[in-house]
């Protein structure tokens, strides 16, 4: 028995191992998953069936004291309503009872939060984009996860096998020493255990407690800026004035010849059709599992360049400063959008926030979204008015420094991790007066018009803002672009 108890100091981890399950433990795994996607469809009509009452019983001209009661969505009431239902629901009644009541309770709590974020969504106490109501789940797109809470959740002695309830012992594909060790010295207590079935294969995710070892990094006392790109994935300059460039490995870009091929094959079969119930052939679903696995392994390609860029990033430096990018606006530009997509801007900013934060306790920056990093001249300051895409070098007007665009942006975000003590946060102005003058409307968020709307695909110094974002006060100071995260 793990004797762990939680105590200050201790954060929720999660270490993930890719299983490696006989055909009888693949069919009970799709049918936990199959029984959670159920439970969570049974949830959304269960509730959304008052809704509907209601809108009926108003057009009837219902007094509202005569109407149906609004049924709840917390967990515990769809629980309750839930075990009711199953004994007599026909799509029920016959298999609930094969598989672990786990599996119900991932989709009911799942529709829980679902109703849960529509409803915050809609009153205004959500950020982001407006949630929509909860909709019924595909059987054909739904993702296939199953989380466990209760029961036999072990990592088994001999780190190569795991053991979760109803599945019983299920073999893995590589040792869990890492977590194994943990749980016999009693440092860790595992919380939950998620399975799932992602790019072809099964993997099981433990939520654990573990005690926070911070890791110190190499060098404590210097910053480093990094401009994202898509010729050069990263340009990172740190305090020093060290300059470094990393490549973009364009995994998706040298697949697209396997790719083509593969479609090509894909295409000459016979495939389903969903308007006439034909069923696909054995060959197109040969060829269909040999163009996917292209896939898996370009994004299984790519997630590892990408932690092992981060893990070195944030190992080394004592702060960071990152852009705020607007990727989904990049997205939007059609010349832009696969190279965008191959580069994963999104999943570099999110790896280093936790790696920072829980490996190596040190600080990120993120510079606001309207900084102007690459239109200002990192030397003396001075800022450009427009500064097109398809311009690498910039020319400073004030001081005639000539540098490459990534470069000048890397040094300026450096530069930010000083502002808050210098004042100033410019590279060659850390340490002396403040920056020079700006012309004209430089400090402004760039107007948008539709030509850079299609050139630059809404990044920051062309990207669209609504009407009443765009008439508020434009004049930011450097500090002001600071956020810590």
């Amino acid at each position: 028995m793990n004797k762990f108890r939680p105590q200050p100091g201790f954060v929720v981890k999660a270490y993930r191992f890719a299983l490696d399950p006989n055909a009888a433990q693949q069919v009970a795994m799709r049918s936990h998953c199959g029984a959670a996607r159920a439970a969570y469809n049974w949830a959304v009509g269960w509730v959304s069936a008052s809704w509907w009452q209601r809108k009926a019983e108003e057009t009837y001209g219902v007094p509202e004291a005569g109407l149906t009661q609004w049924r709840p969505w917390s967990l515990p009431s769809l629980r309750k309503a839930f075990n009711a239902a199953k004994h007599t629901d026909p799509r029920f009644a016959h298999w609930w009872a094969e598989n672990s009541k786990e599996a119900y309770s991932t989709g009911l709590a799942n529709a829980s939060a679902a109703f849960d974020n529509y409803a915050k969504s809609k009153q205004g106490k959500r950020h982001g984009q407006k949630m929509g109501a909860p909709r019924f789940k595909s059987k054909r797109k739904a993702r296939l996860a199953c989380r466990f809470t209760t029961g036999t959740i072990r990592v088994d002695a001999d780190g190569r096998h795991v053991t979760l309830p109803r599945l019983g012992t299920i073999r893995t594909c590589e040792p869990t020493v890492k977590l194994l060790t943990r749980l016999q010295a009693e440092k860790a207590r595992v919380l939950s255990a998620t399975v799932r079935h992602e790019r072809g294969r099964w993997f099981v995710s433990f939520q654990v407690e573990v005690k926070q070892d911070l890791a110190r990094v190499t060098r404590p006392e210097a910053a480093v800026g990094i401009d994202l790109g898509v010729k050069t994935l990263a340009v990172m300059a740190d305090s020093t004035g060290e300059i470094r460039a990393v490549a973009n490995p364009g995994h998706y870009n040298r697949a697209r010849k396997q790719l083509r091929r593969a479609c090509r094959v894909v295409s000459r079969r016979q495939g389903p059709d969903r308007r006439t119930g034909q069923g696909p052939s054995k060959r197109w679903e040969k060829a269909n599992a040999q163009r996917n696995k292209v896939h898996h392994r370009v994004a299984n390609l790519r997630e590892d360049a990408l932690h092992k860029l981060t893990t070195s990033v944030a190992a080394e430096y004592g702060t960071i400063v990152v852009e705020d990018l607007n990727v989904a606006g990049m997205l939007r530009n059609r010349r832009l959008a696969r190279r965008i997509a191959d580069a994963g801007f999104g999943r570099i900013r999110h790896q280093l926030d936790y790696k920072t934060r829980q490996r190596h306790a040190t600080r990120i920056v993120v510079a606001g979204r309207w900084y102007p990093s690459s239109k200002t001249c990192s030397e003396c300051g001075a800022v450009k008015v427009k500064l097109p895409l398809h311009v690498r070098t910039y020319e400073c007007d004030g001081c005639g420094l000539v540098i490459d665009r990534d470069e000048n942006a890397a040094l300026n975000l450096a530069a930010l991790a000083a502002a808050a003590v210098s004042g100033t946060g410019v590279a060659g102005d850390q340490d002396t007066a403040p920056a020079a003058s700006k012309p004209r409307g430089a400090d402004r968020k760039t107007r948008a018009t539709a030509r850079s709307r299609k050139a630059t695909g809404g990044r920051a110094g062309g990207a669209t803002l609504p009407h009443q974002q765009q008439t508020e006060t434009r004049d930011r100071t450097q500090a002001e672009a600071l956020t810590l995260w």
